[in-house]
């Protein structure tokens, strides 16, 4: 081997270990978006209701259709964080 071969080879193994070592260090990330359950819904006439928890933030939410002219035209929400 000539002293360019063994220059390459030794910069290619340090560049593998690099790899092997950040690789080996990743953690998967953690779910920190809200995770809301379904908890009740609730009609009348033109008009539904749906609640959602979501029980590690302790929050409450409700969303109602708004119909105008028989069809819908928004969804409007409301939140709310629960008592412990």
């Amino acid at each position: 081997m000539t002293a360019r071969q063994t220059a390459l080879a030794t910069a290619a193994a340090v560049a593998a270990l690099l790899v092997f070592a950040l690789a080996s260090s990743a953690r998967s990330q953690v779910q920190a978006t809200p995770s809301f359950v379904p908890i009740g819904t609730s009609s009348s006439g033109s008009t539904s209701t749906v609640w959602f928890h979501e029980p590690s933030s302790r929050q409450a939410v409700a969303c109602q259709t708004v119909q105008q002219g028989g069809a819908l035209s928004a969804i409007q929400c409301v939140a709310a964080k629960l008592p412990s």
